[in-house]
């Protein structure tokens, strides 16, 4: 499978601002790690009166830098991508400090709760208790003083997963839908390959000039970007169904066939997207399997 062009410079520094457009800063906030890249981006967006989008996390120096990028200007609005820790668990104290109205997609919080063995990041990852005071659909927006938001629901990393598009401009805030350092964790069963792959394909449709992640940096060619990673899956697919062929007939046996010199603390994350592929599979009526699926349950091509 050849591999994917990832574009992992950023110049960016901790606390300080950096312009993305006209009217729009971007602020890194100190988290690194393996599923957050340099750490969350929060976007600044309008001149007038301010939206945030992606408040990170609970960070008190995060949250007096974007106070600080401010300069005074009202923060009316915080929006949210999706509900993962990395992304709202600054919202509280920033909503606090501002009196913004948060919007969001709301979580269904009766949905299934992922066990501390099941995130790939070997944490319980998601604030199931997030409420928004304005709940958002897909084709809803937002507007302040100088700025629009449209929402464009992307399930597939998240059920809760929102683009937001920029009115008037070429311009969509991706979240982790689509990021330019790495491919989209999906991992059961928080995420759904089915989900995902529909939500890339929506973004076919658009025209934007850039794409502005929850983690990294822009993303130039977003079109060419949404395409390679479609492919991509694409090519994951055939060489599971390959590595099933070949003998290895559970998820644990074919992770190893289709990651190759994995690192181990990677392991959790590449077996969950290995049974979001089989998961999608089965849906697609191209591998058999009992349920439910488990990296040891036995597999069949059909």
């Amino acid at each position: 499978m050849a591999a994917l062009d990832f574009k992992t410079d950023m110049a960016f520094a901790y606390g300080e601002p950096s312009p993305m457009g006209r009217g729009i800063l971007r602020i890194v906030a100190n988290n690194p790690g393996p599923f957050t890249f340099k750490g969350t981006n929060s976007y600044l967006v309008g001149s007038t009166s301010l939206a945030i989008i992606d408040p990170g996390p609970d960070d008190a120096d995060h949250r007096a830098a974007i106070l600080r990028a401010a300069g005074g200007r009202p923060i009316t609005h915080i929006f949210s991508t999706h509900a993962h820790r990395d992304h709202v668990d600054g919202i509280s104290k920033l909503k606090a400090e501002t009196g913004a109205i948060v919007a969001a997609y709301p979580r269904d919080s009766d949905a299934s709760r992922i066990a501390l063995a099941d995130s790939p990041s070997g944490s319980i990852f998601v604030d199931y208790g997030f409420l928004p005071d304005i709940p958002l659909a897909g084709g809803d927006s937002v507007s302040g003083e100088d700025w629009t938001l449209t929402a464009i629901h992307t399930p597939g990393h998240a059920p809760d997963h929102l683009c937001f598009a920029l009115a008037d401009r070429p311009m969509l805030f991706s979240g982790d839908h689509v990021m330019a350092w790495n491919t989209t964790v999906v991992a059961p069963p928080e995420g759904r390959m089915v989900d995902y792959v529909t939500s890339l394909e929506i973004l076919l449709d658009r025209r934007d000039d850039v794409f502005l992640p929850g983690h990294g940096g822009r993303i130039y060619d977003p079109q060419r970007t949404v395409k390679a990673y479609l492919l991509h899956r694409r090519w994951r697919e055939q060489s599971i169904l390959s590595a099933l062929s070949e003998g290895a007939m559970t998820i644990r046996r074919i992770v190893p066939v289709v990651y190759q010199n994995l690192e181990p603390k990677m392991l959790p994350a590449a077996t969950l997207s290995v049974q979001a592929h089989v998961e999608f599979l089965r849906e697609k009526g191209l591998v058999a399997c009992d349920l439910p699926l488990t990296p040891d349950r036995e597999l069949s091509a059909i």
